[in-house]
């Protein structure tokens, strides 16, 4: 996620509820803070605002945020039942705007490729996600850090195969599962905070996987990536696949 904090609240017509730092992250990692988009009711009016949270989802009831780190995503088939996300995906909807994500391709002998996965057209991603808030019990009323923010990304299973297009068997090759995407008029109802019915809301995201995805591509990316300190756009360059 490189894009500036204003090319941000453009793109979604969003505000501010306070000022916000987000740089640029080519090699974004589990509990980093990511962009999320939500919309809130105030004085009966809908808002859509752009916050900062973190990258793995800490249910209101934890005793620590440690276990965010497990929570970096929530499986839309299960979402309404688990004990964690299933208030969230109630009432607390967002969307998580990224550039492209990563993932690993084993070879015959155990070495990994890594993969940058983007739309085709070089237009963002938007997936569907959760926030939660959780409220940090050591730290004193009126502490601005006693409440944590972090967020979830939904996912399914990727699409299969099929003649319409390529790019779903090179996802299957990748993996199992993908991160769910939505285009904006799905988003649109995904935001909606007087939208009520989740089960319906989770089908209608889980139903335009297909669609999005196919505007996706694949290109192999060199394994500096596999290292977190390592953070420039030289991680999205594409080089020629190993394997």
């Amino acid at each position: 996620m490189a894009r500036a904090v204003g090319d941000l609240l453009a793109e979604f017509d969003a505000r501010l509820e306070e000022e916000v730092d987000i740089p640029p992250s080519w090699n974004v990692a589990p509990t980093d803070d990511v962009p999320i988009v939500l919309e809130r009711l105030i004085d009966d009016a809908t808002v859509r605002q752009l916050h900062v949270a973190r990258w793995g989802l800490v249910p209101s009831w934890a005793k620590d945020p440690g276990i965010g780190a497990r929570m970096i995503n929530a499986r839309s088939e299960s979402v309404l039942e688990k004990p964690a996300f299933r208030k969230a995906v109630q009432s607390r909807r967002c969307a998580v705007p990224a550039d492209g994500y990563y993932e690993w391709k084993q070879g015959a002998d155990k070495s990994k490729q890594p993969y940058y996965v983007r739309p085709a057209e070089g237009s963002g991603l938007v997936f569907a996600g959760l926030y939660e808030w959780w409220k940090d019990p050591s730290k004193a009323e009126g502490d601005p850090g006693r409440w944590m923010l972090s967020t979830s990304i939904l996912t399914a299973d990727t699409p299969p195969p099929g003649a319409e297009s390529t790019i779903f068997g090179q996802l299957t090759a990748l993996h199992d599962r993908v991160p769910l995407p939505m285009d904006r008029a799905t988003m649109e109802h995904w935001l909606d905070p007087e939208a009520d019915d989740a089960p319906a809301l989770v089908e209608l995201v889980r139903a335009g996987v297909k669609d999005v995805a196919a505007a996706w591509r694949v290109d192999s990316v060199g394994k500096e990536v596999g290292n977190v300190r390592n953070n420039s756009p030289q991680l999205i360059r594409p080089v020629e696949a190993l394997f």
